[in-house]
């Protein structure tokens, strides 16, 4: 299609200029940006996590080759137990005796939730696989009485109904979770208690308040808009705010994008729709600080981002009330992990705002893990990048200066080729440069390295696939890997590089 070609800069478009510099720093980076989400749909707990019968199962139930991905990805917080499940979920069904725990129908995703996987379980995995919990409390049918009770059973020490509870039933230390979701996607009609603004405005402050007299060292984030084409988005925000500013620590976003239409040069333009996304609900924050006159700046929480449109037509054909049931398990490509990369430099490139990001979500459920029940397990495309970046991307966020050909999609203008960001370490001893080539031709790249005198590079990554519909599975688990690439010199503060078409590469430069 005509507007899917490129429309090329002045001079060789197969050419790009990135300029680095060390003080060109955006801000640093908050581990939690890194962070995945565990929600009570599908195979998510039951047959992801939570495998009783596997063989690799330890003694709690939990799978053990899924617990050692996990701290590959070096996930540093996961978001738990949903999601539109937390509008209608009763945390005190999940603790105690499971043979005592009542089964529930789930009204979000029309399954039977059998309670054997509940708050002191998803605490105990999360203490075995390295994470944090970051724990959403129900602001769909309940309210501030259950969240504070919540409150009290995970943080306090002893010596309260709630907290000696939890040491009658197993867990004499608490489980100190400090990052708190007010509800979920409060802004859909969709969602079990759906609110208007003001509804949820008042809810959220008046919850964030005994929530905090209860702990006063958790973080708390509202909810904000469910994804950036609610007619309300904007003035959802700007309503909760008015009402929350002051108990609240972040705002939320959520953000899911598709290509049913198979295009992939818009596809891969939605980072620019992202940015944009971000950048809105910013200035939507400062605007509220503004009114009212505050020292205390709002930062965001990106908790659900992903690529997510695969598995659609075969929800259709779900059938209501199972117990894990296999539901949104979508089979990602080559192209999914390319926008999955830029996805990622998007979050890096506003470090200094986003301070917690949850890619949703980790197992089988649109996740970078796969696994049978009680069977294999393996690693979808969109893996690589997300390990990538958790691994590499710690540090200092640098803003790279980027001159690239340009094309223009369907939904968008002046789409840049390259897009990268970069990141120095906590040691100050590497430089990493993430770049995504969303072009069909290779793109020769020069890069300015003088400002990093006596570096050398260290190793070279490049994601590239022969067929951008390529995916991995059980039977061909390697199918689309990564690779080391030679393809650069480093001569005289300056780095010419290769990157390929339609490829995700990661540049570490020693310092």
């Amino acid at each position: 299609m005509e507007q899917n070609k490129a429309k090329k800069h002045e001079g060789d478009p197969g050419n790009a200029v990135m300029k680095l510099d060390r003080d060109f720093q955006i801000g640093e980076i908050d581990k939690r940006i890194y962070g995945s989400f565990i929600e009570h749909i599908g195979r998510a707990v039951y047959g992801g996590i939570y495998d009783p019968g596997h063989p690799l199962a330890d003694d709690c139930g939990f799978r053990r080759d899924v617990i050692e991905l996990t701290r590959e990805l070096q996930v540093p917080i996961v978001r738990y137990p949903g999601g539109n499940f937390v509008s209608g979920y009763n945390w005190e069904d999940g603790i105690g005796p499971k043979d005592k725990r009542p089964k529930r129908t789930e009204l979000a995703w029309f399954a039977v939730e059998n309670n054997q996987m509940g708050t002191d379980e998803f605490c105990e995995w999360s203490r075995r696989a390295g994470t944090d919990v970051m724990m959403a409390v129900n602001l769909g049918t309940r309210g501030a009485d259950a969240a504070r009770n919540l409150v009290e059973y995970c943080n306090f020490s002893s010596g309260t109904y709630w907290s000696d509870l939890r040491i009658q039933n197993g867990y004499k230390e608490p489980h100190n979770v400090r990052l708190w979701n007010l509800g979920n996607e409060m802004d859909g009609p969709w969602q079990i208690g759906h609110k208007t603004a003001q509804e949820y405005g008042r809810l959220a402050s008046e919850t964030a308040k005994v929530m905090k007299w209860v702990d006063p060292t958790i973080e708390l984030v509202a909810c904000g808009s469910s994804n950036s084409g609610m007619n309300t988005c904007y003035d959802w925000e700007t309503t909760v705010l008015d009402h929350a500013y002051d108990f609240v620590d972040y705002i939320s976003m959520h953000q899911y994008y598709g290509n049913q239409e198979d295009d992939t040069p818009n596809f891969l333009a939605n980072t620019m729709d992202m940015d944009h996304f971000i950048e809105n609900i910013i200035a939507t924050c400062d605007y509220i600080q503004a009114k009212k006159r505050s020292k205390k700046k709002i930062n965001i929480s990106f908790d659900e981002w992903n690529v997510w449109y695969h598995a659609f037509p075969e929800n259709e054909k779900a059938v209501k009330w199972q117990e894990g049931p296999s539901f949104n398990e979508d089979i990602y490509n080559f192209e999914d992990a390319l926008l999955v990369g830029g996805m990622l430099i998007s979050l890096l490139r506003h470090a200094n705002r986003v301070k917690v990001a949850c890619q949703a979500q980790l197992v089988n459920v649109i996740a970078p893990i796969m696994t049978e029940n009680g069977g294999r397990i393996w690693k979808q495309t969109i893996y690589y990048p997300y390990l990538h970046a958790s691994v590499y991307g710690r540090g200092t966020a640098l803003d790279v200066l980027v001159d690239s050909p340009k094309y223009d999609s369907k939904d968008f203008t002046d789409v840049p080729v390259l897009d990268a960001v970069a990141v120095e370490s906590e040691e100050k001893d590497y430089l990493t440069i993430f770049a995504l080539n969303k072009g069909t031709q290779d793109l020769v790249t020069d890069c300015d390295l003088r400002d990093y005198q006596g570096c050398h590079v260290e190793e070279m990554l490049a994601y590239t696939s022969p067929d951008l519909k390529l995916s991995n599975s059980a039977d061909c688990p390697d199918r689309v890997v990564p690779h080391t690439s030679s393809d650069y010199k480093l001569e005289d503060g300056r780095l010419t590089v290769k990157l390929a078409a339609y490829s995700w590469n990661v540049i570490r430069i020693r310092l």
